[in-house]
């Protein structure tokens, strides 16, 4: 699945990319057979396109598939090795245990001098410089140095001869004119390495930009272990994709001032990757709600319908697909609009509109039919059956005189008769809603309800 971090980084690269009349480079890295599945990369070049990053755009580039450039990574460790830059080595861990005493120290450099040729089973190490240091240029973290004597000789190629993603990822990012490369900080380390192999074959580095880590509320690294980081899932619950973008747009960097609700396209221009903080990023799932029920609000009445479609049937929908009324359904979007944060919610709101019975939702009815509800569901279905125009404005009147009658205010007066009508204490308006219904259904369960409510007194 798609991390919500790699699609911050890839808005970023994006960004980047489109400002400076370069090339977005999307390359699946698959060289790991237990994680290289076609669906999964159908899933991210799905993810991309849903966040605007595809390749109907002139600034994208790929897919390229790492694993269609493993003799290139084979022939760059020949390299290296031919030019003394890399060693064999047929260390094991146990006797690198054994000559250090420790089980956490990095490799001590015992197979430097000892010139063996490739052999099954030997690993090739890149030899590191001794002295000096090497300096990362990267465009949020300024110009971190790195001692290359804390730098052990790493492997970059395995002992069947097969080459680690070290190597395999510079040696790609050379092929494809890699010229920045923007990820998250967690490769920070990796970076002098990188760095290092990319002047042993004779090339300049990238510039590099190191975002923030994303964090969860309890400031822990957003985890796939632990949390919902797949953008895949956020889109399913019905985050619309302009909503994710703005917001993901906003881990680690800000346009300025107050405003912070902007299309992609005007954050586009504003956006800076030097601007970028270097503090964690906190995904704040609250403030993406928010976010996402403004962009559902700024929807005119047929893009919310559209929307809303993939909620509006199997396995969503609870009702019959002949019991769907398309027409109805226009009708009440409108006023669902105003109070959804989730396109997944429409489900809720207007389900009562299409099925035989409201739902039975056991804590809507304990909390509206208390004592007295029977009267009130009574009288007002008495009053109802009289009403000649069956206007929500008329429907309302009514209840207003039941409640008074009761001495009670119209919303107490109204929640047992909503939880009839509709089987929730909450969803949209309940005298327009009672309106859609139509007298006969809506004085159908009021009758049921008052009959629920007497057996329950029996």
């Amino acid at each position: 699945m798609f991390h919500v971090g790699g699609a911050r980084s890839a808005l970023y690269n994006w960004a980047v990319a489109r400002q400076s009349g370069g090339t977005f480079v999307l390359r699946i890295e698959d060289t790991d057979a237990a994680r290289n599945k076609p669906e999964w990369i159908d899933g991210i070049i799905n993810a991309l396109a849903a966040i605007g990053v595809h390749g109907e755009d002139a600034a994208f580039e790929g897919p390229y598939f790492q694993s269609h450039n493993a003799d290139r990574h084979r022939e760059a460790g020949l390299q290296l090795f031919a030019a003394g830059k890399a060693y064999y080595c047929d260390c094991t861990r146990e006797q690198l245990k054994e000559r250090t005493g420790s089980d956490h120290l990095g490799y001590d450099g015992f197979c430097r001098g000892r010139g063996l040729a490739f052999e099954e089973g030997r690993a090739l190490r890149f030899r590191t410089p001794d002295e000096g240091e090497t300096v990362v240029v990267d465009l949020i973290r300024g110009e971190p140095a790195f001692p290359n004597s804390a730098i052990e000789d790493f492997v970059i190629a395995r002992g069947d001869g097969s080459p680690v993603f070290l190597i395999a990822n510079v040696v790609d990012d050379l092929d494809e004119g890699i010229t920045q490369v923007i990820r998250g900080e967690e490769h920070l380390s990796n970076t002098p390495k990188q760095q290092l192999l990319w002047e042993a074959l004779g090339a300049k580095p990238p510039v590099w930009a190191h975002l923030p880590v994303i964090v969860n509320e309890k400031r822990q690294k957003l985890s796939k272990r632990r949390d919902k980081v797949a953008l895949e899932d956020y889109l399913a619950e019905g985050f619309l994709p302009e909503a994710m973008v703005n917001y993901l747009m906003l881990l680690g960097w800000g346009p300025g001032g107050d405003r912070e609700i902007m299309p992609y396209e005007e954050l586009e221009q504003l956006f800076r990757i030097e601007d970028v903080n270097t503090a964690p990023a906190f995904f704040d799932v609250k403030k993406l709600t928010a976010f996402n029920g403004d962009y559902i609000r700024a929807l005119s009445p047929e893009q919310f319908a559209n929307a809303c479609a993939p909620w509006l049937v199997a396995p969503y929908a609870p009702w019959a697909p002949e019991a769907f009324d398309k027409d109805l359904f226009e009708v009440a979007a409108p006023l669902a609009q105003t109070r959804l944060a989730l396109l997944s919610e429409i489900t809720s709101y207007v389900d009562f509109l299409f099925l035989d019975q409201p739902v039975e939702d056991e804590a809507s009815w304990n909390k509206a039919m208390k004592v007295g509800a029977g009267d009130i569901v009574s009288d007002a279905r008495a009053e109802l059956a009289t009403v000649a125009d069956w206007k929500a404005d008329d429907l309302k009147a009514v209840l207003l005189a039941v409640g008074e009658k009761h001495g009670l205010k119209l919303g107490k007066a109204q929640a047992p008769i909503r939880v009839a009508v509709t089987g929730r204490t909450i969803g949209l308006p309940l005298f327009e809603s009672m309106e859609l219904l139509g007298r006969d259904r809506v004085l159908a369960r009021l009758d049921a309800a008052a009959k629920k409510l007497a057996a329950a007194q029996a």
